[in-house]
């Protein structure tokens, strides 16, 4: 492919854009193959690329072919998006993100290498000797929860990053990979990325018990790394205490590296508190000097503190105003409120209808007060109003939500002034009450019935969601996916989604949830199958798109084509436009027919070139089509196995109807449409989406656009016999 031809078309455009040749490459690591900004050209954007079958490139005198979008089903063949490149592979590369800035930039300034007894760390500087060394550019950091070990695996890369930077070359790109494979008991380290000067971050300490495989798994990571190495990239692997295999090889131990000690939570937090936030009198109210007294906040920490509440108190320090006040109120919020909590819960043992307020104050928070004091009822299942003198008795309304920590503003019930008060509170009772946990979604749920706001639905989600992460229960999920058979309402499932999708990220409680998340996209139960759709979209999607499209495929294959599937494909599609998963779905396709989901194949192709709601994709794939033979032949042979199966003819109907209207609204061109329902036409003239196109079907009054299209199309009198290719025999 010569230079012209990259520019061709595209004067906005750089002279060159690379497009990158090492199979490892990443979607999410290249620049975005997502949906044009502006509307619809008239011409969907198109850009030249090497031809998927290995023929050379025309003589530098030879007409140069339009540049077009290309999709192939060839490994390795490449797509390039108005100017933007994503490389497709039979097996596409894990997805991975850049590893956030501001850990980044904690390893960078606010570096801590002591442990609580002054004594030395030596954990990132281990991983560092092991990457910087001659043998595979690999670190395990193993160890308990709680040492330290991912910022000691970011800090290694950083070293290596700066390393490079002070001699001249260009800094690491640091990345972490997400371990988004289909079968996580038996990770297919095949689709680990290689681009060139990245420093990647594997974290596995969720999920490495759980492999079946583990010495397997740990070799193909060396022979990984050793490519790594001749790249110029890393890779840091967090583990936990026992998972990593070294004692089966001298090999896997050498690349081991063990937290033993972890660094001093008081030297964590004032780093941060001086380094990053700029707040050094907040500082020394951490300070704990050998002679004297230590500050006022030094007792929140102690050995035991692990680096994650070092940061925790340091955010929560920085975020007071530089007061006793501030101070205070820093203390609580990071003890969580407990104090408070048992006060609370103390001084109401004998006054149930407070305790109700507080909890119904939780979920309402920002409602009106009546409105909580009547959810509190509803808790209660107290529908009595009391006489005149029971109502005159006792505090007011205002005064008993004060009283349990719940301000009144404007009428409104408020916990801004104690952030993470809620979630404290509900985690006492949780531990407490175990009883009210049923009771409790219950009256949750009739709280959604009763008003589904996105106000009301975002406090709740979230405090449910918090509760699950923090407890790292699985009984709290167990206990919401009961739920989503009380309310088949699209309010009610987006929340349970929303709650499930924060779930399956988290870092301990992740693994769990994803891994029933594909037991239930396989349930009968159409809601059940409708919130999985939901939880494979967005950012589950992004981080897991082979686990999303797993669990898509599940729901696919119903069937019916009942809400459940209807929401599977509205996700699939979604999912599809987002940066670098359209070759991932549409190397799916052939993989789920070859498993025998021929169902999910076909509903996932129609889907996917279904124009209706939005033309892109349809568009790339058929300026691919006009580059190479091989991606019509798909769309061809696709249409062709889903027009063979009676169960979407209805789909196959709508879709062909579509593309009738996609022609004739101008968002695709005749001639490709053309050719390739010519030749399906040719194959399926028989079936009933085909026959109704070409000749209608009695008592139905077709559109002008579909007309239009018929008119264009061969009719049967004009089409040949068509031959399979490879056959010199005529097919039906």
């Amino acid at each position: 492919m010569t230079e012209e031809n990259h520019r061709g078309g595209f004067p906005e455009e750089p002279d060159r854009f690379g497009v990158p040749s090492t199979p490892g490459n990443s979607p999410s690591s290249t620049p975005p193959f997502g949906p044009p900004t502006a509307a619809a050209p008239e011409h969907p954007p198109t850009a030249d690329l090497p031809d998927p079958v290995g023929e050379p490139d025309p003589a530098p005198d030879a007409e140069p072919k339009p540049p077009g979008v290309e999709i192939s089903d060839n490994r390795n063949s490449q797509i390039v998006v108005a100017g933007r490149d994503v490389t497709m592979h039979s097996k596409p590369p894990l997805t991975v993100t850049p590893i956030p800035s501001a850990e980044v930039e904690a390893v960078g300034l606010a570096w801590v290498d002591a442990g609580p007894e002054h004594e030395r760390v030596t954990t990132a500087e281990d991983a560092r000797v092991l990457l910087a060394g001659p043998g595979p550019a690999l670190a395990v950091v193993a160890g308990a929860p709680g040492m330290g070990k991912r910022t000691a695996g970011i800090r290694a890369l950083w070293q290596m990053s700066d390393a490079r930077r002070r001699s001249g070359a260009n800094p690491l790109d640091l990345q972490e990979v997400h371990p988004d494979w289909e079968r996580p008991e038996s990770p297919d380290i095949e689709l680990m990325p290689t681009q060139e000067a990245t420093g990647y971050l594997l974290d596995v300490a969720s999920e490495i018990d759980a492999w079946k495989a583990p010495g397997d798994v740990a070799k193909q990571l060396l022979a990984h790394a050793e490519k790594l190495r001749e790249v110029g990239s890393y890779l840091v692997v967090i583990a936990n205490e026992d998972g990593w295999p070294g004692e089966q090889s001298g090999a896997f131990d050498r690349v081991q590296v063990t937290a033993r000690v972890r660094p001093s939570a008081h030297e964590i937090a004032i780093a941060h508190l001086k380094a990053l936030y700029g707040k050094p009198v907040c500082a020394d109210w951490l300070q704990r000097p050998t002679v004297g007294s230590p500050g006022p906040a030094a007792m929140l920490l102690n050995a035991g503190s692990t680096p994650a509440d070092a940061v925790r108190l340091a955010a929560t320090l920085a975020g007071v105003e530089e007061s006793l006040k501030g101070l205070e109120t820093a203390k609580s919020a990071f003890q969580e409120w407990r104090t408070d909590v048992k006060n609370v819960f103390t001084a109401t043992e004998d006054k149930p209808e407070d305790r109700a307020l507080l909890i119904a104050a939780l979920f309402l928070d920002g409602e009106d007060a009546l409105t909580v004091q009547d959810a509190a009822r509803a808790l209660l299942k107290d529908n009595s109003v009391g006489t005149v003198r029971e109502i005159l008795t006792g505090p007011d309304l205002t005064s008993r939500l004060n009283k349990v920590g719940v301000e009144v503003v404007t009428r409104k019930v408020s916990l801004d002034h104690k952030a993470g008060y809620a979630r404290a509170v509900l985690v006492h009772l949780w531990h407490q009450r175990a009883d009210i946990h049923k009771p409790l979604l219950d009256w949750l749920d009739e709280l959604i019935t009763a008003e589904a706001g996105p106000s009301r639905l975002q406090t709740i989600s979230d405090l449910l969601v918090e509760l699950a992460i923090a407890e790292n229960d699985f009984r709290a999920i167990t206990t919401i996916k009961e739920w989503i058979g009380k309310d088949s309402r699209a309010e009610h499932l987006d929340l349970i989604a929303r709650v499930l999708t924060r779930a399956a990220e988290a870092p301990a409680l992740g693994p769990q949830v994803r891994s029933k998340l594909l037991d239930w996209a396989q349930e009968p139960s159409e809601p059940v199958a409708r919130v999985v759709a939901l939880v494979c979209q967005g950012e589950f999607a992004e981080h897991y798109p082979s686990q999303a499209l797993v669990r898509l495929k599940h729901v696919l294959g119903r069937s019916d084509r009942d809400k459940a599937v209807q929401t599977a494909e509205a996700a699939l599609c979604a999912t599809a436009r987002a940066q670098g998963q359209l070759p991932r779905f549409w190397a799916a396709l052939g993989k789920w027919s070859a498993e025998g989901r021929s169902l999910a194949a076909h509903r996932a192709f129609l889907a996917l070139v279904d124009p209706r709601k939005d033309p892109w994709i349809l568009q790339v794939m058929l300026s691919s089509a006009e580059q190479h033979p091989d991606v019509k032949e798909a769309l061809i042979d696709k249409w062709s196995a889903a027009l063979g199966n009676s169960k979407v003819d209805a789909e196959s109907r709508q879709v062909l109807h579509n593309w009738a209207h996609a022609f004739a609204d101008g968002h695709v061109e005749l001639p490709m449409i053309k050719d390739i329902l010519d030749e399906v036409i040719q194959r399926h003239l028989g079936s009933s989406p085909i026959s109704d196109l070409m000749f209608g079907a009695p008592g139905v009054a077709y559109d002008e656009a579909v007309v239009s299209l018929r008119k264009a199309l061969r009719m049967p009198s004009q089409l040949q016999p068509w031959h399979r290719r490879g056959s010199g025999h005529a097919g039906s």
